[in-house]
């Protein structure tokens, strides 16, 4: 009888449940809008307990669409979005304060503290990462100043802190586990990624107590069994997304890489096992791992990119749903000179600018919504070849290709694009849920679905190849007015 393993896939705008056979193929899938607030500029929140029912609604979906036995999914595997913070108390199992985002930017002003106390040496030897509100330890203090009692509760050990998957973890094992995976554990600038363990120098800078934080396991580990509300099924893995679908492109050897078009865009390159940090402004991070062993990989983290496409729907009114903007790129033979840089939470990577914000250039009277929804478009591949050479230069390595996923990655303007300004060819996985993929291969292996990594590998099914087709002259042109409109934006010049 075929084994099935279920993924859940907790992102910042939706939360996923996928049901995947042995071949790693989707089955049924479920999916639910998750809602954010912004109760102040650059404040970016969500409710715990929204995101927690999101979830066992995608799961009971699923299981009721599919109608397999539960006896026949073998294990659950958790992805998450990354760097999100919740906090909690262990007696009531209630959040003290909604879910802080990776996009939120209150944080920022700490953070250059950080800065001028001169302690981003310390945090980048350690944990491959830059002094950024984007990573949790900053929104975790944030909690423990701001809201009442909290820091004297989490030294009395009543207080848990954990990015998504743990506090998911908590809520479906009936409060069993309080667990992470060091791939999460990572994007909180409190692991040392060498030792595999929270630093204590890190715990001290940030006035964290170690009691408060979760289990440390590998990405392919059992962690619990799921309560009888999700049939029971033992969970056997957790992972952050990127690293998920860095699995689940199986970019498994060292300079593979893959580039995911979500909310945000995410690019990673499998490094290998020995620790290198960034002289271009990536970060290093640890690679989903089935044992304590450390793969490494460099990422370069781009706060909005599919998130573009909701702006113009929800905020601007250009467009009423998403399905209109490759119709609306295509309508226009290029973007006439307009420039869309979409640094509305700031910069990430390579430029790391919390303070920048958004901007519009080469606007004409001949500019229409369609030029601007396709200089949208075209911002994810700017962005992405920023990264990618950066990248390269940190690596040593020139990439042949770039295997790509995430909700955007449907948009063959967009990826025949990116193909065109990166010059190698762009791959599209036959399977487009690769982060949930990631998940469902760890899990399956913990659980003894597949024997080994290299069973694993076999499943990846290369979809539709974009081939690069304009000339040089043609790049090098559109990159440098993309590099003028990037300069626009920068506080820090």
């Amino acid at each position: 009888m075929d084994k099935l393993i279920l993924a859940i896939d907790q992102g910042t705008s939706s939360s996923r449940a996928v049901l995947f056979n042995m071949e790693g193929e989707p089955l049924e899938a479920a999916q639910l809008e998750v809602s954010s607030s912004y109760p102040n500029i650059g404040w970016v929140e969500q409710n715990p307990i929204e995101i927690l029912n999101s979830v066992k609604f995608v799961v009971k979906s699923v299981l009721e669409k599919s109608k397999v036995e539960s006896r026949r999914i073998s294990a659950i595997g958790i992805t998450n979005q990354r760097e999100s913070i919740v906090v909690w108390s262990r007696k009531t199992g209630e959040p003290v304060y909604p879910a802080i985002i990776w996009q939120d930017r209150r944080t920022s002003q700490f953070c250059e503290e950080l800065k001028s106390k001169k302690a981003s040496n310390i945090i980048s030897g350690k944990t491959g990462l830059i002094i950024d509100p984007y990573f949790s330890a900053s929104k975790i203090r944030w909690v423990f100043d701001n809201v009442k009692d909290v820091q004297k509760m989490a030294e009395d050990g009543d207080i848990a802190v954990g990015t998504i998957d743990s506090w998911l973890l908590w809520n479906l094992t009936s409060s069993k586990i309080h667990a992470t995976d060091y791939t999460n554990a990572s994007r909180t600038m409190l692991l040392n990624i060498k030792t595999l363990d929270w630093d204590d120098d890190l715990l001290k800078l940030f006035s964290i107590p170690r009691q408060a934080l979760p289990k440390l396991f590998p990405s392919s580990s059992f962690f619990d069994v799921a309560t009888a509300e999700l049939n029971s099924i033992p969970i056997h893995s957790v992972v952050g997304d990127q690293q998920g679908a860095l699995f689940g492109q199986t970019c498994l050897e060292k300079g593979m890489a893959k580039n995911t078009y979500g909310t945000g865009c995410f690019l990673l390159m499998n490094i290998g096992s020995d620790f290198k940090a960034s002289s271009y402004n990536l970060i290093t991070t640890l690679a989903a791992e089935t044992s304590t062993r450390s793969t490494y990989a460099l990422e370069g983290s781009v706060f909005v990119a599919g998130a573009i496409v909701k702006w113009f729907r929800d905020q601007l009114g250009i467009i009423s749903s998403s399905a209109e903007v490759e119709g609306l790129a295509r309508s226009v033979s290029n973007s006439a000179g307009v420039y869309l840089v979409p640094a509305l939470t700031g910069l990430g990577a390579p430029y790391w600018d919390a303070e920048a914000r958004g901007v519009i250039t080469g606007v004409t009277f001949e500019a229409t919504k369609a030029h601007i929804v396709r200089a949208g478009l075209e911002s994810m591949a700017y962005q992405t070849a920023d990264v990618l050479k950066a990248m390269e230069f940190d690596s040593g390595i020139n990439l042949k290709e770039l295997r790509v996923d995430g909700g955007a990655s449907v948009n063959n303007f967009l990826l025949q694009f990116q193909a065109d300004i990166l010059d190698i060819p762009v791959l599209r996985s036959s399977v487009s849920e690769s982060t949930a993929l990631g998940a469902a291969y760890l899990a399956g292996l913990s659980s003894g679905i597949w024997k080994d990594l290299e069973a694993v590998k076999k499943l990846w099914k290369k979809g539709e190849v974009f081939e690069p087709k304009i000339q040089a002259s043609c790049r090098d042109n559109l990159i440098s007015g993309w590099k003028s409109a990037v300069e626009k934006t920068l506080l820090k010049k």
